[in-house]
């Protein structure tokens, strides 16, 4: 019997055990990919998206994704059907319904179809953004016959401040607004740009020092909302969220009362105090806040010299 002589045995078994080695990483990844998948997925919980709104602006965003998506599919399915049937049908080998066309050149209906099908899903497209560019603008005032609430938030390293002029308190990681009313985020930072974002009641917005920008949105029933900062800030980005809560108007004006009742003032030295960088464990409250606080922290950055805390009065600058 031939035998394979020495040298050639120990290159095979060699490339044998090279083979395996290569082989093994991929078999492990393969049974660790299942569980990263869903670690990954269970922090994605589509409970607390736009895609369960809860009020009227989240609600028009998920009705625009929705029928953004339906006009996409009319080009994607055709294309993931037709690619395998055309692979099928024109295959090599023995296929008698192929039909064979060694002179065909051009296809008007295959041209209409290739270029008329996106000119028009285009045109349509365009028309649904200039619409609803108009009707989701978050500078723009939701229609209604009640007053809206007015609330001034300012961005913070790492936490959000939500200050009520007309109540005259705050509270700090924590929204509190009434259902069925609109409210008026006047919004800015002192630090750099961030951006606001409540899933379930209306898209994010930015925030940027010497600046104001604005976000109309409205709770449509009671409910507890997750509220994140999007925009990446430094080393306390992922802890700096809040909560939005909205509760019926009398209970609303319960918890304005309670807050007056406890908790401390938010004058010039503690807002300071405030914002430095630090993450906030729990939410704070102030039962009473320095008239102007929200127009220095914007003129400060815009006025030269600056104004002394407080000595701003109140007013906007964009």
């Amino acid at each position: 019997m031939h035998r394979s002589p020495p040298s050639m045995r120990r290159s095979t078994n060699g490339f044998k055990r090279t083979a395996r080695s290569r082989v093994a990483p991929l078999g492990r990844l393969a049974r660790l990919l299942p569980p990263a998948v869903m670690a990954l997925l269970s922090g994605c919980s589509l409970e607390h998206g736009f895609l369960h709104p809860h009020g009227r602006v989240a609600h028009d965003e998920r009705t625009l994704f929705f029928e953004v998506i339906a006009l996409t599919l009319i080009v994607v399915v055709p294309v993931l059907v037709g690619t395998p049937w055309l692979l099928w049908r024109y295959r090599r080998g023995k296929n008698n319904n192929a039909a064979y066309k060694p002179k065909w050149t051009f296809s008007w209906t295959l041209e209409i179809l290739a270029w008329g099908v996106p000119i028009l899903i285009v045109a349509v497209l365009g028309v649904m953004v200039w619409i609803n560019s108009h009707k989701l603008d978050p500078y723009r005032p939701l229609p209604s016959n009640q007053k809206p609430l007015t609330v001034q938030v300012i961005g913070l390293d790492w936490k959000w401040l939500f200050i009520y002029p007309d109540q005259h308190v705050a509270s700090v990681n924590q929204l509190v607004i009434p259902t069925g009313r609109p409210v008026h985020l006047e919004m800015t930072s002192d630090t750099v740009m961030l951006s606001l974002l409540i899933p379930r009641l209306a898209g994010q917005i930015y925030a940027m020092a010497g600046m104001k920008t604005q976000q109309w949105l409205q709770a449509d029933q009671p409910g507890n909302f997750r509220g994140e900062n999007t925009q990446y800030n430094g080393f306390g980005f992922q802890k700096q969220k809040f909560r939005t809560i909205a509760m019926a108007p009398a209970s609303f004006e319960s918890w304005i009362d309670k807050v007056r009742a406890s908790g401390q003032s938010l004058d010039c030295p503690t807002y300071k105090q405030l914002a430095r960088p630090s993450n906030v464990d729990k939410p704070r409250f102030y039962r009473s806040v320095t008239p102007g606080l929200f127009s220095w922290v914007i003129h400060k950055y815009v006025l030269h010299p600056a104004p002394a805390c407080g000595a701003a009065a109140n007013g906007s600058h964009a």
